[in-house]
């Protein structure tokens, strides 16, 4: 592709004059998935756009998730067939057009404890295989299919089948949802949206009742700008509410927030080719495949405390453990999880309804002229929720509005992808590097993996493992620094990659080498490396004392008490 196709260093501040120097269609605040659709969507409808987001991208909701593209198989029994129909076609167009280099089946089972359930929940995966083939957009995984005790024990050695009556395997899709988000914003970047993190919006601008763009806050370097733009999207999710308050309360949207947190565990800790997911009494607990890990979660209980830094309590963990082992021969204790992570999907608010009840089903409202709000949805359907968001935003705009193409818009990776995991082993002659990381860097890079390649026929001692953290090379450090707009630590550590929950001692030790990276191609001296260490340890430790305490309540404190700044976690 011959986009230019970088967030490097100067790229941000490129974007924040360009969006100042002029006036633009359509000005996006928020840069989780649905943001960065958002401005995907306008930029390719042929629209002048900006977008910003005032931490990283993806640092709030967006990066922790379950990482699971899917339907809801939840949802049938809600009978929100419209949902689950829309999530699993997307769910298609994703793994074979979109992002065939980040979305890949995963196998899960469903166990059954009794002889009732085979044919009941054989009837729901049946109508969940069906929806999926429904449509332009073919499913793209495997279909389900019902096995026996003996069967189960063979393909999942540490489940416990002395209470089953065997189980179904069926298939959904996972994806490195902060990566996804990343890869989005740098696509739209790549057609031309001037794209900047850590840049809040301070107010809006106004003429009469018209909202006619907004002020900003540079949280990099103080300084105050003001966009204008012909209509503004708010795609803040958990924030929507507080973006409304900005225009006087005059809001049609209330967005609830609601906690879940998710466990990592090695994956030797569990035996088993599959993941699995059960029902709970207030959820759905999935065990989830994640490389040489499990991800298995999640909560759904309300959260109306500190929405920057949700935090997971003892009582959190202790559930998510007690409902697993349920399904173990084994029990995982403390001591199995490598990292924990906490996130608060944004849902609409519901008059009487549980926050585990209400649908992932998404709104979008105009309640003042020239601005937009949506809410609700789900990562799978960001891209719905985008096309959505512009078509109410073009009617504030003068003179016809193309049609949503991102249907047919691959992301930054996708081309040249397929050849280049065909080339594969010719790759690995060529780079020195051993064929599985060649199959690590085109998960991750796609058809961009020529990229990262490069930098090693330049430099090859980027071609090392990082020390502390070896799934991943120091190349990948270099290149989320000068590509993929990463500003400061805990953007490489927690988004970039996966160090942060993937590792027992939560990145601690492999920070001063990454930070020491990313000075070279930041140009830190060594005072920021070393503010840059020191925040995201005391992070760490706030995180792993909050983890301590059995209320929510005192989680928040006890995570709050940790350093503050532009680059917060």
């Amino acid at each position: 592709m011959s986009l230019i196709a970088d967030l490097g260093p100067d790229s941000r501040a490129t974007a924040l004059a360009a969006m100042a120097g002029t006036e633009v269609d359509v000005l996006v605040v928020g840069g989780g998935v649905v943001g960065a659709g958002v401005a995907l969507d306008a930029i390719t409808r042929g629209l002048s756009t900006a977008l910003v987001e005032q931490r990283d991208y993806a640092s709030g909701t967006s990066s922790r998730s379950s990482k699971l593209v899917h339907g809801g198989l939840r949802y049938l029994e809600m009978f929100d067939f419209g949902l689950v129909r829309e999530a699993l076609q997307e769910r298609g167009l994703l793994l074979t057009r979109i992002a065939p280099h980040l979305v890949r089946p995963v196998p899960f089972l469903y166990p059954l404890h009794k002889t009732w359930e085979r044919p009941y929940v054989g009837a729901g995966l049946a109508l969940y295989d069906g929806m999926a083939m429904v449509g332009k957009y073919d499913m793209g995984v495997p279909k389900h299919k019902h096995l026996f005790r003996r069967q189960v024990a063979r393909m999942a050695p540490d489940l416990r089948t002395d209470h089953l009556t065997g189980a179904i395997r069926y298939y959904d899709c996972q994806v490195d949802d902060a990566r996804l988000v990343m890869n989005i914003a740098r696509t739209a970047a790549a057609y031309g949206a001037h794209v900047a993190s850590r840049t809040k919006v301070t107010g809006f601008l106004r003429e009469g009742e018209r909202v006619v763009g907004a002020a900003l806050r540079d949280l990099e370097n103080d300084v105050d700008l003001e966009v204008r733009a012909k209509v503004v999207v708010n795609a803040a999710g958990v924030w929507t509410d507080e973006i409304q308050d900005l225009v006087g309360g005059r809001g049609a949207l209330r967005v609830e927030a609601s906690k879940g947190i998710h466990l990592v565990v090695p994956r030797d800790r569990i035996r088993s080719e599959a993941g699995f997911i059960t029902k709970t009494e207030k959820s759905v607990l999935f065990v989830i495949p994640w490389g040489r890990h499990w991800i298995i979660g999640t909560t759904d209980t309300p959260w109306n405390l500190d929405l920057a830094h949700p935090a997971a309590s003892k009582a959190d963990i202790d559930y998510v453990l007690g409902h697993v082992n349920t399904l173990l021969k084994d029990p995982l204790d403390h001591e199995d999880v490598e990292g924990v992570y906490a996130g608060l999907r944004p849902l609409l608010r519901g008059e009487v309804e549980a926050t585990s009840k209400i649908s992932r089903e998404h709104t979008v409202v105009a309640p003042v002229p020239g601005l937009v709000l949506i809410a609700g949805g789900k990562l799978t359907t960001y891209r719905v929720m985008a096309k959505d968001a512009i078509d109410v935003a073009a009617r504030s705009l003068d003179g016809g509005v193309r049609e949503s193409i991102t249907d047919r818009v691959p992301l930054l990776g996708a081309h040249g992808f397929e050849t280049r995991t065909n080339q594969r082993a010719t790759l690995a002659r060529a780079s020195g590097l051993h064929i599985s990381r060649i199959d690590h860097l085109l998960g991750r890079y796609g058809g961009m993996v020529d990229e990262v390649l490069a930098l090693l026929t330049e430099r090859p001692e980027l071609a090392e493992p990082l020390i502390h953290a070896d799934d991943y090379l120091v190349a990948e450090v270099v290149y989320a620094a000068t590509h993929e707009g990463a500003r400061h630590l805990d953007d490489v550590l927690t988004r970039r990659t996966r160090i942060s929950i993937e590792t027992f001692d939560r990145g601690v030790l492999a920070a001063p080498q990454v930070a020491d990276l990313m000075a070279g191609a930041l140009g830190w001296d060594q005072a920021r490396v070393e503010e840059e260490v020191d925040h995201y340890l005391r992070r760490v430790e706030a995180e792993r004392q909050s983890q301590q305490m059995l209320t929510d309540q005192e989680a928040d404190e006890a995570r709050v008490q940790a350093p503050e700044g532009p680059w917060a976690v």
